[in-house]
């Protein structure tokens, strides 16, 4: 068929959970509950690190922005899955198909930006702790927050870019719950070839890079730790870097295995139930992990709820003695 008499797609049909109907409501109830949690948990990290002067230091500063990217992140994806599940075959215009495209992957780089730089911030806060506060220093947080916002933009463009240039003459159904890089190059009816293979290198770049370096930087952090002489302090190190590890890998593990496979497609219902996994869980899970298993912040918490019930309460024992 000649390109002049093909019919160009203008939208798409987002067909999410499709095979599970008859678990569409429940669906929509987890997923709800997810997003909820997801954006109510980040802002209140934001809150309580802009409230408590005590948490000022270079770990405080990334979890805040992770904290903030999360909230956009799942902002990106969630809300249309929700609106798919409750009303089935949602369409989307081929401008708003790459602008999701596009976010999606600047949020997604960007956070893996965080991640190493966090991971990075924890090994000279244990490795090197007397030169901590020269090392990561104000001025060098703030360079590696920008380093890794500005680079998380760029990295959204190529992909986004590369999509948009190819052609789609139908089917216009993704079978997926938004618009992820898989299942719109397999839409795709131009060559792919060039596409496939620069998505390939980019996310070998971003995912495996950063990957690579956060685990190098755990790996000093765990040598570190074993050199500790006391078998508690060890042990509650442990558990916390473990946790942190936990959560890390389980991002960079579903991420890696959806985009880092050239030529190789798992099925649409895998890549989805995977999806799930970076989209939805993981940014429930950073907060909690990176906030409610530290001291410092679970007492700045408390004093906060202690302050504001104590205001509370003089506001009801004044507005009581003027009446």
């Amino acid at each position: 068929m000649e390109p002049q008499n093909l019919s160009k797609v203008t939208e798409f049909q987002l067909l999410g959970f499709q095979n599970l109907l008859e678990w569409q409501s429940l669906l929509f109830a987890i997923f709800l509950c997810f997003y909820l949690l997801t954006i109510t948990g980040n802002m209140v990290i934001i809150g309580v690190v802009s409230e408590d002067p005590r948490l000022r230091a270079p770990m405080y500063t990334f979890l805040q922005h992770l904290s903030f990217l999360e909230i956009w992140y799942t902002s990106t994806t969630v809300p249309l899955l929700l609106s798919n599940l409750a009303s089935w075959g949602h369409m989307l215009s081929f401008p708003a198909c790459m602008a999701q495209l596009y976010f999606f992957v600047f949020f997604g780089a960007t956070e893996c930006f965080l991640l190493a730089a966090m991971a990075y911030d924890r090994y000279l806060a244990i490795c090197h702790p007397l030169h901590y506060s020269l090392l990561m220093s104000p001025d060098n947080c703030a360079a590696l927050v920008t380093v890794s916002w500005v680079t998380g933009v760029g990295t959204g463009f190529l992909p986004s870019l590369l999509i948009s240039k190819l052609d789609f003459c139908g089917p216009n159904r993704i079978n997926h719950f938004f618009c992820d890089l898989p299942p719109l190059i397999q839409l795709s009816c131009s060559s792919v070839y060039v596409t496939e293979m620069a998505i390939f290198v980019l996310s070998i770049a971003v995912l495996c890079i950063c990957f690579l370096l956060t685990l190098v930087s755990y790996v000093f952090i765990v040598s570190s730790i074993l050199r500790i002489p006391s078998t508690s302090g060890r042990m509650k190190t442990f558990s916390t870097c473990g946790s942190h590890l936990a959560v890390v890998t389980i991002y960079y593990g579903t991420m890696i295995s959806m985009y880092v496979r050239p030529n190789a497609h798992l099925s649409p219902e895998l890549n989805k139930v995977i999806s799930v996994f970076y989209t939805v869980v993981t940014p429930l899970l950073n907060p909690v992990i990176y906030s409610l298993r530290n001291k410092d912040f679970k007492e700045a918490v408390r004093k906060i709820v202690r302050t504001k019930c104590g205001v509370y309460r003089a506001r009801v024992k004044g507005s009581a003695l003027t009446t």
